[in-house]
């Protein structure tokens, strides 16, 4: 017969004077990450090979804290990288649809912005101040009165020449015209020109003939004339201009001469500055002096100046222009207008050099996202454009900026499903992300581990601003820890679970008025955890107090055992036992699994079954047909019944109802059953032993009740305190089992003079001869009709 288990199988505690500390804040802070090697190494591999597609995925559910985790961890790796190179965009005077890029050192891009500004502001004031100076007015005056004079000249000698053949050369609104004179000067009327001889007359048309083409030439030098003083003017002015502005500038050049897309851009200074020289000249120009300036402005992107290692981004909305930036627009007169400096920035450039982390279940539920990120991830190169442009949705134009070098070690978080789907159904995904960091959800529970999960704690309770932990207060954590991960060698690593346990025992302590956080405040804070989510178990064990729900927990009967299930509807879940039965008579070998016909079954309850039905036979009646028709139900269960933890307690009923014996209700089981009868570890099985007993304590009928569970799980165990107490009196029984026979020992304990095993063999032999009765009764029947 099976021994009941000791009180010290059923809980592992942590002893506090394992610890030598009085208060976490005498630790040195350890953070989550240490204790998990694997992921650690795989998080420092991959941000150690700069080579493309050693991007990481860090698998690991929300409530690891992996943000934290893995953003501290690369803030780390970080330190001591050197700072991104400082991001710029300037004016492009060739093409203005695409601005260029400049990349400079850490903290220039600032310095070379401010210098920009301050030439600005002083070209603003110098520039007019030329223009308007006595030394300016007095050249232009001499130029144009010079100019003036050579087209007076040139009029002047035409006019002389008239005079001397008695031809008056006169202006009128018209233009020019030519009239014969007297010997006075006078101009000759019409009546006394008409009086001339005839050889008079044609001597004075032949002279203005020649007089004509004279002036005509002297006009047609007059354009010349004033293209030469524009020129001249030109001259001066750009003279003028360079004298304003070439001592700033090859101040710069002198402090930039380093930077050679520096100077390229001082020298497009310069030069823009001399091309539109009128705009400073004139008082109604047609591009205004502020609109010049502002092309010379630096668009400062990315600045560096501050930062003393490579950046570390954490993007928690990852969409397509959070990504790879934006371009804005203004209205002006009813029309959107973009120019250089409504570049934005994106993630990517302010993460280029160092490290961006984004989750990847938002990153797939934006439009466009995932496909810009691979994009940017294959081409090595941030392109700023919306998703209407990089889709050819639209076909307006646009800045098309010149595209940042992409430099960036990408960091998704993710859960395990998404990373296997990802693998499965992207191709290009492990083509980007070599390198995957699974984060355990559980950390071994050895002397040394308890010592790093203690300086875990503190570093939990110190982030968390909360009061500091006893030696009891963390043995307490700990031994909450085990129960979270089910397991008496483990300790969880979920930290939300733990951050949460603190928070709220630190609320305890508070209220307590303690310094620190102990034992009985981390031990409140899991009652008050479980009482705060426990109205659907008070609920359930009510209708089975009240008989709503029948579940017997004494006496006897034949082909009834309870079954230990757990309902979870969040992180809380309980225990509650359930009314397994069976049913046995003559037939064919068939098992019918009820729940699957009424499909309330799911696949994993249909293959237990199936295995139980391959035991029976393989075990009752290896030589022979297994004449039996039995049929398992799970009593007033009306909502879906998955898992195969319910197996051994359905081979339990099925056996009893084969042989007619009863089972002992005091008992409830729980347990996986395979095709050679051995008993397998389940799920849950701290819930469902505190169901049960919870049951049976409410009815007042706890002593000599007890639960079969496989001897596997053992080691799972870490019981209430209050389970703790019956099995150390003696009154609550639990027994581990290894076969299906000793959990048929255990329930027909008591029957007398029972041989099980003759039991059933002698049962399923009358079903035999009864099958076989039948069949051949059938058969002379069908014999008689056809002789009829």
């Amino acid at each position: 017969m099976v021994e009941p288990l000791e009180v010290e199988a059923v809980f592992r505690r942590c002893p506090s004077e394992h610890f030598d500390f009085a208060l976490t804040s005498e630790l040195a802070p350890l953070d989550m990450i240490e204790g998990q090697p694997r992921a650690r190494d795989a998080l420092t591999l991959g941000t150690a090979i700069r080579h493309d597609g050693f991007n990481l995925y860090v698998l690991g559910p929300p409530d690891h804290g992996l943000q934290g985790l893995v953003t501290r961890f690369l803030e780390r790796q970080a330190a001591s990288a050197p700072p991104p190179p400082d991001l710029c965009y300037r004016y492009n005077f060739d093409d203005p649809s695409v601005p260029l890029l400049l990349r400079l050192p850490p903290g220039l891009g600032r310095q070379l912005r401010g210098d920009i500004e301050r030439l600005i502001e002083e070209l603003s004031a110098a520039i007019p101040a030329v223009f308007e100076s006595d030394e300016y007015q007095n050249r232009l005056h001499e130029l144009e009165q010079a100019m003036g004079e050579r087209q007076r000249d040139a009029v002047e000698a035409v006019r002389r020449e008239a005079r001397e053949h008695d031809i008056l050369l006169l202006s009128t609104p018209s233009g020019f015209t030519f009239a014969p004179a007297d010997a006075e000067g006078e101009m000759l009327s019409p009546d006394a020109y008409q009086q001339l001889d005839q050889a008079e007359r044609e001597r004075i048309e032949r002279t203005v003939e020649i007089l004509q083409t004279k002036l005509a030439q002297a006009i047609r030098q007059l354009p010349r004339l004033a293209k030469t003083l524009r020129e001249q003017v030109g001259a001066l002015n750009e003279e003028m201009l360079r004298d304003a502005i070439d001592a700033p500038l090859e101040e710069l050049e002198a402090r930039y001469d380093a930077q050679e897309a520096v100077l390229a851009h001082f020298i497009a200074i310069r030069e823009a500055l001399l091309f539109h020289v009128e705009s400073f000249r004139e008082d109604d120009p047609e591009i205004p002096p502020e609109a010049v300036f502002s092309r010379f402005r630096l668009n400062l992107l990315v600045d560096s100046a501050d930062a003393s290692g490579a950046p570390v981004i954490l993007l928690d909305l990852p969409s397509h222009q959070h990504l790879v930036g934006r371009i804005e627009h203004q209205v002006q007169n009813g029309t959107l207008l973009t120019d250089f400096m409504l570049i934005r920035p994106g993630a990517l450039h302010h993460a280029n050099g160092g490290y961006l982390v984004l989750d990847v279940r938002g990153l797939l539920s934006q439009p466009g996202a995932w496909e810009t990120l691979k994009r940017v991830l294959s081409t090595g190169r941030i392109r700023t454009e919306s998703l209407e442009q990089a889709y050819g949705l639209i076909s307006t134009l646009s800045l098309e900026p010149e595209p940042v070098p992409l430099d960036v070690k990408v960091v998704l978080l993710g859960d395990r499903l998404l990373y296997y789907l990802l693998c499965e159904h992207d191709p290009d995904f492990l083509e980007l992300f070599k390198v995957q960091a699974d984060m355990d959800d559980t950390l071994d529970r050895t002397p040394a581990g308890l010592e790093d999960y203690a300086r875990m704690v503190a570093r939990l309770a110190t982030e968390a601003d909360l009061r500091p932990l006893t030696a009891e207060g963390v043995a307490a954590v700990i031994e909450r820890a085990g129960r979270l991960a089910d397991d008496q060698q483990r300790l969880t690593a979920r930290h939300r679970d733990l951050h949460d346990l603190l928070v709220e025992a630190d609320h305890w302590a508070e209220a307590a008025g303690e310094a620190a956080i102990d034992r009985a405040a981390v031990e409140r804070t899991v009652a008050e955890q479980r009482r705060r989510a426990d109205r659907i178990r008070e609920r359930s064990h009510e209708q089975i107090l009240r008989g709503t729900l029948m579940i017997a927990t004494d006496g006897r009967r034949i082909g009834q055992v309870n079954g230990l299930t757990v309902m979870r509807l969040t992180d809380h879940g309980f225990g509650q036992p359930i009314r397994i039965t069976a049913t046995a008579r003559p037939g064919h070998g068939q098992v019918v699994d009820i729940e699957r016909e009424a499909k309330l079954g799911g696949p994993i309850h249909a293959k237990a079954v199936m295995i139980l039905s391959r035991w029976l036979a393989g075990r009752y009646a290896p030589d022979a047909p297994m004449s039996l028709s039995a049929s398992l139900a799970f009593e007033q269960s009306y909502g879906g019944v998955e898992g195969d933890s319910a197996s051994v307690a359905e081979a339990c009923a099925l056996v009893s109802a084969i042989a007619r014996v009863p089972l002992d209700q005091r008992f409830a089981v729980t347990g996986s059953i395979n095709q050679y009868g051995e008993v397998q570890a389940v799920g849950g099985v701290n819930e469902k032993i505190e169901g049960f007993f919870a049951v049976c304590r409410a009815r007042g009928e706890l002593e000599g009740r007890a639960v079969i569970l496989p001897e596997a799980n053992v080691e799972h165990l870490m019981l209430d305190a209050e389970v703790r107490e019956a099995v150390a009196d003696g009154r609550f029984r639990l027994y581990a089992i290894r076969r299906v026979e000793e959990a048929l020992a255990l329930l027909t304990a008591g029957e007398p003079d029972l041989d099980l095993e003759a039991r059933v063999a002698e049962r399923l032999a009358s079903f035999r001869q009864a099958v076989r009765h039948r069949d051949d009764d059938g058969g002379r029947q069908d014999e008689d009709k056809g002789d009829e």
